[in-house]
């Protein structure tokens, strides 16, 4: 290796001085030279030293560039590049060392130790000069995280989350959304109920009845009233309503459901001039809307038959309880979303029209109607406490022309009426027919064969059953007398007499036949089906009670349709009440057709009005006043009892049941008078007289073209 040549050293003067040495060969610690360098010689790749290349820049008047750590040559002077180089990767520190500063080798001569000490760390020896410098093993900077790899990381879960994100919001869009959109539009939601005109009812000829005409109801919102005292008070006078009540009307409160409460009725049928003055008061949560009243134009006519409804329409009693569900229709309903009291615009609205309700077309006459109201009227008005009915039935189809009811109300003022005024007679008051119930005797043995037109035996004065002697109101002392005779002087003796030979059983089996022991179906809430004793129950006297009409319970109407039966040539048909069923568009329904069954053979029936001719037409017979001049009429009269709860009540009564013209009828009346005080005998046959001969002439009935015939009561 070529030797080194060493320059002298110069000292602050400039003289030379010597080669560096070491003051000391026995210390272990290298002199420091000027500039810090190490007492070791470093020498350039040129032969210079460090310490005299610095030395020689500083005589050249070059300033000492500021010495970094070594491995650390690449760093600035900013405290915070580090971490920029951080953040931004690496990058700076991967440009570094894509182009590394090249390193100058440096070579120490360090003096030998003493053996006794300690050798000196070992160093790596010094390279040619001559040869290129090896690279040294770069210091790498420590590894941070690779961005691709988090960038990776952050993107799955950004994706997640925005997954878990968007379920959430289809699971609510989709499924959850008819919940809560429901909750939401629940507690903004507002219903009014919109009334279905109720159905009206018309007499045959389409008079009206009773029909509905317009008001208004007044209604209130307690969730938009926030002081219901004070409103109540201003409504109380022009509704005639306590304010006490109007109040806890209004009060918030709960619905079942769990809502809020927000309609309820304050009053309705109110006129509409009222209604308008209760607008001009602008309350707050009180409105009107239409609604409709209740209104029989005769007052009283038909009131019992016809009845009432309440102040929501339904009916209550008569045919309008009956037939409600035909007459009352379906209500709608007007749902809207609402805020601040007023409806949302563009917000949900629902509105379900109302169905309004079907009329009933009666078979009733309204103008005979009023003629038989006022004649049983103007009959029992004499009589005190009195209780009686009139019923009108057209042979053949067993229509009701005309019910009557004494007494009676004026539908009106119905709350201030007594209920016992309110009931309809014909069908709900329940009697022991007495001898009108003889017809049904008479019949069954005709039609059994047990007796024919020609019958006659010795009748006696009294008969003893069991325990009980009956008697005959016209005593004959044992002479022999005609089914007709027993018919005219209503013989108790003879009619059980004749029943003695049809037996109970049969006679029991007509009594169901003719309608008795069941309701006729006409369509009236509440009508009493009456009671027949069974066989099994009979004791020694109903043997003589039963078919002389006692010991039986009926009804008017039954009644009426048995006489009927004979006058339509023996065939049975329920009576009628209701002709058509009027739809809302004016549709016409009938309805289902009225039972019927044969009970007598035409000609037994043809007989059988022959026989009860006399009642009307023979001296001293029980039925000579209700005999109509110009007319054949057949029919039977009775005397009864009521009883209540099984007791009998006081007084009897008093009836009579015929027909006209008895040759070929076209109307059958029954009357029924419960007389108290007695005296019912006196009133039932004139009242159907006068009943019998308006309706003949009303409807034009020809009269009769040969007179009733002459009876044999004695025959010998």
């Amino acid at each position: 290796m070529p030797p080194r040549s060493e320059e002298p050293r110069r000292d602050a003067k400039g003289s030379r001085r010597g080669p560096s040495r070491t003051d000391s060969p026995a210390d272990p610690r290298p002199a420091e030279s000027g500039g810090g360098i190490s007492g070791a010689r470093a020498y350039t790749p040129r032969g210079r030293s460090i310490g005299e290349q610095r030395l020689g820049d500083a005589r050249a008047g070059r300033a000492e560039p500021r010495r970094t750590p070594r491995g650390d040559s690449s760093r600035s002077g900013d405290p915070f590049r580090p971490a920029l180089q951080v953040l931004s990767g690496g990058r700076a520190g991967a440009a570094r060392r894509t182009n590394p500063p090249r390193r100058t080798s440096v070579v120490r001569t360090v003096p030998r130790r003493p053996p006794a000490e300690e050798p000196p760390p070992r160093r790596r020896p010094p390279r040619p000069t001559s040869a290129r410098p090896t690279r040294r093993r770069r210091l790498r900077p420590p590894r941070l995280a690779d961005p691709g790899r988090r960038l990776r990381l952050g993107t799955a879960l950004a994706l997640a989350l925005f997954t878990l994100i968007g379920i959430r919001l289809v699971a609510l869009q989709v499924v959850e959304n008819p919940d809560y959109a429901g909750a939401g539009i629940e507690d903004r939601l507002r219903s009014v109920v919109l009334p279905a005109p109720r159905g009206s009812i018309y007499d045959r000829d389409g008079e009206v009845l009773a029909h509905s005409v317009e008001t208004r109801y007044v209604f209130a919102d307690p969730t938009q009233i926030d002081d219901p005292v004070t409103t109540a008070q201003a409504l109380s006078e022009p509704l005639d309503i306590p304010a006490a009540e109007l109040a806890e009307k209004m009060r918030k409160r709960k619905q079942p459901s769990g809502g809020e409460l927000e309609f309820v009725y304050l009053k309705r049928g109110v006129d509409v001039d009222l209604a308008e003055q209760i607008e001009d008061l602008k309350l707050e949560g009180v409105d009107t809307k239409r609604d409709e009243r209740r209104e029989v134009p005769g007052g009283d006519l038909a009131a019992n038959l016809i009845g009432f409804t309440g102040q929501d329409m339904a009916g209550l009693e008569g045919l309008e309880a009956g037939y409600d569900e035909v007459l009352a229709g379906k209500d709608g309903l007007e749902r809207y979303e609402a805020g601040w009291g007023a409806q949302i615009p563009g917000g949900f609205s629902e509105t379900t029209e109302a169905k309004p309700g079907s009329s009933l077309c009666l078979t009733l006459d309204r103008d005979l109607q009023y003629v038989v109201q006022a004649k049983l009227a103007e009959a029992m008005a004499a009589v005190t406490g009195s209780t009686a009915t009139a019923v009108i039935l057209e042979v053949g189809t067993s229509e009701v022309l005309a019910q009557a009811s004494y007494p009676t109300y004026d539908v009106a003022d119905w709350r201030d009426s007594d209920p016992a005024d309110r009931v309809d007679v014909a069908t709900g008051f329940v009697v022991e027919p007495g001898s009108v119930h003889k017809a049904i005797t008479f019949g069954a043995a005709l039609q059994e064969g047990v007796i024919t037109p020609q019958t006659a035996f010795p009748v006696a004065n009294s008969v003893l059953k069991g325990d009980t002697r009956i008697s005959d109101t016209h005593p004959v002392n044992g002479r022999r007398m005609s089914l007709a005779g027993m018919m005219a002087y209503s013989s108790n003796v003879g009619t059980i007499a004749i029943a003695d030979q049809l037996g109970p059983d049969r006679l029991i089996d007509y009594q169901k036949r003719f309608g008795l022991g069941e309701p006729t179906g006409v369509g009236l809430l509440g009508e009493a089906s009456g009671a027949l004793l069974p066989v099994d129950q009979w004791s020694d006297s109903s043997y003589g009670s039963v078919p002389i009409g006692h010991s039986v319970d009926v009804t008017a109407i039954q009644m009426a349709a048995v006489y009927a039966t004979i006058a339509n040539d023996g065939t049975y048909v329920a009576p009628q009440l209701v002709k058509e069923i009027i739809g809302p568009q004016g549709e016409r329904t009938t309805p289902e057709a009225p039972t019927t069954r044969e009970v007598l053979t035409p000609e037994n029936a043809a007989e059988l009005r022959t026989i009860m001719e006399a009642v009307t037409t023979v001296d001293g017979a029980t039925g000579q006043a209700a005999a109509i001049s110009g007319y054949r009429v057949a029919g039977k009269s009775g005397t009864g009892t009521r009883r209540v709860d099984g007791r009998k009540q006081p007084g009897e009564v008093a009836s009579f049941i015929g027909m006209a013209p008895a040759e070929k009828p076209r109307y059958v009346i029954a009357v029924f008078a419960h007389t108290p005080g007695g005296g019912g005998g006196d009133i039932a046959a004139p009242v159907f007289a006068d009943m019998m001969r308006f309706t003949l002439q009303h409807y034009r009935v020809p009269q009769s073209p040969a007179p009733p015939p002459n009876f044999d009561v004695f025959p010998r």
